[in-house]
């Protein structure tokens, strides 16, 4: 792994030397932008609207509009003096419990390791937070990006998960066509509640896929390799207007049905068995030929009951051809 980030965590007076690593990883299928003319990629130019010229790098500045603009300008050092005391610590301000932290302040989650000579505080960090059930809630700057962070215990490593600020959350107010608090069908409240029980299961993440970016990379392959491309029809949605029948038709689909559920009550006995000769007088019926019906239509029937010989052959469906399944790629 690839170390983004090296400091320390101070909880008092106790420093713990550590290395970040990003714990996960963007697996979206990048696309970039191709000149249809003559299939080119696209490169993106900084280039300066007033001298109508390219910009190199190292003339590049940073800089806030405070008006319409017009902005303030800071060079490299000026905005280093800012950060680099803060990018050094991990300051753990408080220890907390993880449950009363709400999942929309998480951002994104780094491992942290022990380094130089840390790991014996590393270790008594992790066992004393493991042993009260606690997470630390600290300030960390990263990319000169100050951010909280909850500090946690994950298996046996210290993780920590950047947070935003609560100025940085927009309050459900501002959330347009919120429905107003009122009473529910409690007949519907009743299946609802059924249905969210017959769906609930422990979380298993490795059952969830992403699907797309599997279609993606199957389409990519497919066009790699020259094959055709046929694209599924959307499929049309329909409004559901009917509620209980919504509800009464998704808990049935996920009820479980048994292997094998033997006969319904109430069913019809089963008939005996036929002897020999009783089957051979049924079997010109079983053919779905009378004897005089065959007579009438001049043929015969032999005497042990068998079907003439002149009887219409049955017509056999060839077996559709088997196509391998890179010859047909559907994309949703």
């Amino acid at each position: 792994m690839h170390t983004v980030w090296k400091g320390a965590i101070s909880f008092g007076l106790v420093h713990v030397p550590v290395k970040m690593f990003s714990a996960t990883e963007d697996k979206d299928v990048s696309l970039r932008y191709i000149h249809k003319a003559c299939g080119s990629p696209l490169s993106y130019v900084r280039k300066c609207p007033v001298c109508d010229k390219e910009v190199a790098w190292e003339e590049i500045g940073k800089g806030y509009e405070y008006e319409k603009g017009k902005f303030v300008v800071f060079d490299k050092d000026e905005l280093d003096t800012l950060t680099e005391e803060s990018t050094k610590n991990i300051t753990i301000l408080d220890f907390v419990d993880l449950k009363e932290i709400d999942p929309i302040y998480f951002q994104k989650t780094y491992y942290l390791s022990p380094d130089q000579a840390g790991a014996g505080a590393y270790r008594l960090l992790m066992e004393a937070m493991r042993q009260t059930e606690k997470i630390g809630v600290a300030k960390i700057s990263i990319r000169s990006k100050s951010s909280l962070a909850a500090i946690r215990v994950l298996e046996n490593c210290l993780s920590i998960e950047t947070m935003f600020y609560p100025d940085e959350i927009r309050p459900v107010s501002q959330v347009p066509s919120l429905p107003e608090a009122g009473a529910v069908n409690d007949k519907e409240l009743d299946m609802a509640k059924l249905l969210i029980s017959q769906l609930s299961t422990p979380f298993e993440p490795g059952k969830y896929t992403d699907d797309y970016r599997q279609r993606m990379l199957d389409l990519i392959s497919s066009k790699v390799a020259g094959e055709e491309i046929r694209i599924a029809p959307a499929r049309q949605e329909t409004n559901v207007i009917d509620l209980m029948a919504a509800l009464q038709a998704s808990i049935e689909a996920v009820q479980h049905i048994p292997s094998d559920p033997g006969s319904p009550a109430g069913a019809p006995a089963a008939k005996p068995r036929k002897t020999a000769g009783e089957r051979k007088k049924a079997a010109p019926k079983a053919a779905g030929v009378t004897a005089e019906g065959a007579a009438a239509a001049g043929s015969t029937i032999p005497s042990d009951g068998a079907a003439a010989t002149s009887s219409p052959a049955p017509v056999i469906a060839p077996k559709p051809k088997r196509r391998s399944s890179k010859s047909k790629q559907t994309v949703s």
